[in-house]
């Protein structure tokens, strides 16, 4: 399968967190997206060098600025279970606005074209890093990543597509 690419509509899938009361749910790709301006960052897992050292603070620090740019939702995706999810997520106190998102079984990752094979280093199946940007279900950006580089999947790169 093709990634996902500009002009594209967003997929639909289902993807695990836990709610303020910490109960465990099931949500709707589209029920966050359709009718505002989203950005969708992926990476390959939770707790891993530059995904929590990098990529998510960045979007946790310039949250304010996406939002104040129309942005409606941040959502991080991982092919991780919703309890690493939730486990991670609570490692930024700070956060108020990314959502942190499990796709345990690389489902939505493969509608998405983004699978990222790490089967030779013992991590199985991810997802590859990438940053979307999405407009009532259009993908406005696409920044896929090879490999492992993080360079244009940063949020800055994403605030100079807005």
């Amino acid at each position: 399968m093709a990634p996902v690419a500009v002009a594209d509509t967003l997929p639909e899938g289902t993807l695990a967190h836990f709610d303020e009361q910490d109960q465990l749910q099931q949500v709707s790709v589209h029920s966050l997206a359709a009718g505002k301006k989203v950005v969708i960052v992926g990476v390959p897992g939770a707790f891993t060098p530059t995904c929590s050292l990098k990529h998510i603070p960045g979007f946790i620090e310039k949250a304010e600025v996406l939002k104040s740019n129309g942005v409606g939702e941040i959502l991080c995706i991982s092919v991780n279970d919703p309890f690493v999810m939730k486990a991670w997520a609570k490692t930024y106190p700070e956060n108020k606005h990314v959502k942190f998102l499990a796709d345990g079984c690389a489902t939505y990752t493969h509608a998405l074209g983004l699978e990222l094979d790490l089967k030779d280093i013992g991590l199985g199946t991810r997802s590859r890093r990438f940053a979307l940007l999405v407009d009532n279900l259009k993908v406005k950006a696409a920044n896929l990543e090879e490999g492992g580089e993080f360079s244009i999947s940063s949020v800055d790169e994403i605030l100079k597509a807005l």
